[in-house]
């Protein structure tokens, strides 16, 4: 074998042996224990980051320790290629997204295929791909049928100049991220699906049938799911609309869980939407263009949180169902009209958004809740004051000096008396809304008939395919110029019809993509056998940015297909772990704009423990920033290509390093002499490999010198380790396990003992199985130089070492020998040795000898395993 480690040659024979072995193809077999190990698929953008290195080594290592261990395992891969992203280089590149989305395809695969990764590539999906998303429009179609989709009109944000809707983040200051447009909010007819249906059962499995999920992530889930129980009523008036009829029939609906502070309502605020703000702004052009202002922000529930709350009276009052006193309603753009009913109460005395809104605005504020001991200031806010738990209710009437539980079910019952409110539960989640008026995504199957209506693609002409050839030029939806998919004719009646132009949300290529990998061919159905056999997927991998939406809309998605008679399963996840991110240093300047610079464009100065002191630009000698340690990133150049790594240090370095250098769930921070570090690790190891090589071969067995006994001794305790640590998915530890075994290899100086070599083969062998998840290219080069694979077997099916019990046990024990508590030296005593033994060795011990001095022993303490101390 070759004296020095080249990762090139051994990584390029490593993958070659492996395509043309077809090694890691994977088929179904009900006569072995299954695992299905995923990591999340990545969207085509062009490369890889080390993101997806470590993303994607944590789900390889899991896989090739399951298969040593006797499981059929399936690690596939796709592309989640629909998007905005592809959209945006066809603008810049002048190409349609087709053509740069399978470029980049081809490119990431063959970095994968670099990286070594034990995948499936017969699975291979791209949900851009006709094969794949005809599925989406099918299931659509089916949902259609039930009830679970349906068509309602949608808020969006339009681009005048661009004429097209645009995402609440290309939305900046109001304007459009290209254009520099004031954003317009307008009414389009969309299609929804009814998660809102499966809510319920969401939030119960969540909380209990996810027992292999972080508890951070069924929080969140939990969170943005919202069950609030409270009482749903109604203010009365007598606002009339340009109709001459009451406006809600008179009723002004709100939902709040805070029904016990009813009594401390000073005003009510609406939505700009709201019907009664209408009403307002046609009667007042300052309302009015109040209103216009508060659409050109953002419509998400966690950017109105970040706004300014600003509102404007209207004029209008509403009737307090309890007290009849008139209450002041406002327009408030911090009022979501998709959230309840568009309206809400407005208590400052103990809710800490309306009690700065109150001081803003210089509007009543009332205390009707009071916490014994506790003084209310009506000019600063405490936390107390919107605490349920401990307060009783005051200055409300008959309800006071009721306790919050009380509270709500006196005021619940006299609204239902009066037949304005009762008790209800309410969901902070909403329909999901699945329409883009985009081009690059799946076509929605409906075609608009004249006569008809929306009517949907009958199932035998699916799919609707996207033409592949549109380039978008900024000035809408490509597709509403293309007559060749237009044009079409009603499956009702014939006649000539147009097809629907707007595409499904991406995240509903990303919803069952995993359930596909499992009947990747099948063109019959949608799902068959092989997801009968592979679901629910056993371990999920991916990043905690995905931990609400992605991981929802998948779930929802399991339980319309079970409901559907597709899958047998109720959700998706067995486990799910949630990698941490890569980070490295940022430096930047402003100037007109941010810029960033790489590293090596610049000088910079460290203190002794590598803390950045300054950094200058070597182009102009001036100061730049240190941003400190942010995500790896191409707009902060911060950057590190894993092709350059791997033509530099081989993938097994940089899987190596990314392994080691912090547990799987924890952030990581870049280190370019750690990664150093990992790449003399395995040069020590193929070193050690060659000199193994090189020495005649020895037979384990009986019969080991001490020292060889010992050695055997540290290899099968640190192996014992590793493999609790491969269980627990804590790789950081398995690799320092491996170095610790290399360690004791390279230390032995016991080769003339009896079955010293022997030990060392198998010690050695042990090393390369434990290194071989991590390092799989380097391994199996030795391995095979060796002769493992004659005697064993193939490295990727070779069984995994078992712990050799025996070899853990000891023939002797050192004990610590203290005289009068103080450290005197040691003794050797046979690992089986009761006290009596132990003692007459430690009394007649050389070191007791010299410092007792002749004293005579009083008494002696036995520690097993640890010491002996004689007191003198």
């Amino acid at each position: 074998m070759e004296d020095k480690y080249n990762h090139l040659a051994v990584e390029k024979a490593a993958q070659a042996d492996w395509s043309a072995r077809d090694a890691y193809r994977v088929t179904e077999d009900a006569g072995r224990k299954k695992f299905y190990a995923c990591s999340m698929l990545p969207y085509p953008s062009g490369k890889l980051h080390m993101g997806h290195v470590r993303n994607y080594t944590i789900n390889d290592m899991l896989t090739r320790y399951l298969r040593m261990n006797g499981y059929n395992v399936l690690m596939p891969m796709g592309w989640d290629a629909f998007g905005l992203p592809a959209e945006n280089a066809a603008l810049k590149n002048k190409v349609p997204p087709a053509k740069w989305t399978y470029e980049n395809i081809a490119y990431m695969k063959g970095q994968m295929q670099a990286m070594g990764l034990a995948i499936d590539w017969s699975r291979e999906i791209a949900t851009c791909d006709p094969s794949y998303y005809q599925w989406n429009q099918w299931l659509f179609l089916k949902m259609l049928e039930k009830g679970i989709a349906y068509r309602k009109t949608q808020v969006v944000n339009w681009d005048p100049v661009d004429m097209t809707v645009l995402a609440n983040e290309q939305v900046i200051d109001g304007k459009g991220w290209r254009t520099g447009a004031v954003v317009e909010k307008r009414e389009i007819p969309g299609y929804y699906l009814k998660i809102t249906d499966y809510a319920e059962e969401l939030l119960d499995h969540v909380q209990h049938h996810l027992p292999g999920w972080p508890e951070r992530v069924k929080l969140m889930q939990e969170n943005w799911i919202g069950k609030s129980e409270g009482v749903r009523f109604a203010f009365t008036h007598d606002i009339k609309g340009e109709d001459g009829q009451l406006v809600g029939g008179g009723h002004m609906y709100v939902f709040t869980t805070r029904a016990d502070t009813i009594m401390g309502v000073t005003f009510a605020a609406v939505a700009p939407e709201h019907p009664i703000a209408a009403v307002a702004a046609k009667r007042d052009p300052k309302i009015a263009a109040f209103i216009e202002e508060c659409k050109k922000g953002g419509t998400t529930e966690a950017e109105l949180a970040l706004r300014e709350k600003e509102g404007m009276p209207t004029g209008l009052t509403v009737t307090h169902p309890l007290t009849h006193e008139q209450v002041p309603v406002w327009v408030g753009n911090y009022v979501l009209m998709g959230y309840g009913d568009g309206a809400v109460m407005g208590v400052p005395g103990h809710d800490e958004r309306d009690f700065a809104f109150a001081l803003k605005y210089k509007l009543p504020i009332l205390q009707v809740v009071d916490v014994d001991g506790r003084h209310y200031d009506y000019h600063r806010w405490q936390e107390w004051y919107a605490d349920k738990e401990i307060g009783v209710t005051i200055n409300s009437d008959i309800f006071s000096g009721f306790n919050y539980k009380d509270a709500v079910n006196a005021v619940a019952h006299q609204l239902s008396l009066k037949g304005l409110g009762e008790k209800k539960t309410t969901w902070r989640l909403r329909d999901w809304g699945v329409s883009r008026q985009r081009y690059w995504g799946t076509p929605i199957p409906i075609i608009h008939c004249d006569e008809h209506g929306a009517v949907p693609v009958p199932e035998k002409d699916l799919p609707v395919v996207l033409p592949q050839d549109c380039v978008p030029d900024g000035s809408g939806n490509p597709l509403n110029k293309r007559e060749d998919f237009l044009a079409c004719k009603c499956p009702v009646c014939g006649k000539p019809a147009r097809r629907e132009t707007d595409t499904m949300d991406t995240f509903v290529d990303s919803s069952w993509y995993f359930m596909r990998y499992c009947d990747p061919k099948n063109d019959q159905k949608m799902v068959a056998d092989g997801t009968q056999y592979w679901m629910p997927m056993d371990q999920y991998i991916g990043g905690i940015e995905h931990a609400i939406l992605h991981l929802l809309y998948a779930r929802f998605w399991t339980k319309v297909m079970r409901d559907l008679g597709l899958v047998t399963i109720d959700e998706p996840f067995t486990r799910l772990l949630t990698q941490g991110m890569v980070l490295n240093e940022a430096f930047s300047r402003t100037t007109t704009g941010k810029q960033y610079y790489w590293a090596h464009e610049l000088d910079i100065v460290r203190d002794e423990h590598a803390n950045v002191l300054s950094a200058t630009a070597k182009a102009d000698g001036q100061p730049v920033t240190y941003e400190g340690w942010t995500t790896m990133s191409k707009s902060k150049n911060n950057g590190v290509d894993p092709q350059h790594l791997i033509e530099k240090y081989g993938a097994d370095t940089a899987r190596l390093y990314t392994m080691f250098t912090a547990p799987p769930e924890a952030t990581l921070e870049w280190n370019d002499a750690a990664l150093e570090g990992s790449y003399r690790f395995l040069r020590r190891v193929w070193n050690y490999g060659a000199k193994l090589a090189q020495a005649p071969a020895g037979a384990s067995g009986a019969g080991y010198g001490k020292k060889a006994q010992a050695l055997r001794r540290e290899i099968h305790s640190v192996l014992k380790q590793v493999d609790y640590d491969y269980q627990r998915m804590q790789y950081n530890t398995v690799v320092s396990g491996a170095m610790k075994m290399l360690n004791a290899l390279e230390s032995f100086d016991g080769e003339a003992e009896a079955g010293a070599a022997g030990v060392q083969r198998e010690g050695f062998g042990i090393l390369l199985r434990a290194l071989y998840p991590v390092t799989p290219h380097v391994t199996q080069a030795l391995w095979n130089e060796l002769g493992l694979r004659e005697s064993i077997g193939e490295l990727l099916d070779a069984p995994w070492p078992q712990v050799d019990e025996a070899a853990l046990k000891l023939d002797e024990v050192e004990l610590m020998l203290q005289v009068n508590g103080k450290l005197r030296g040691s003794i050797l005593v046979p690992a089986s040795a009761d006290k009596a033994l132990i003692e007459k060795t430690a009394l007649a011990s050389e070191a007791f000898t010299k410092f007792a001095a002749g004293a005579t022993p009083k008494k002696v303490i036995v520690v097993p395993g640890r010491l002996v101390n004689v007191v003198v």
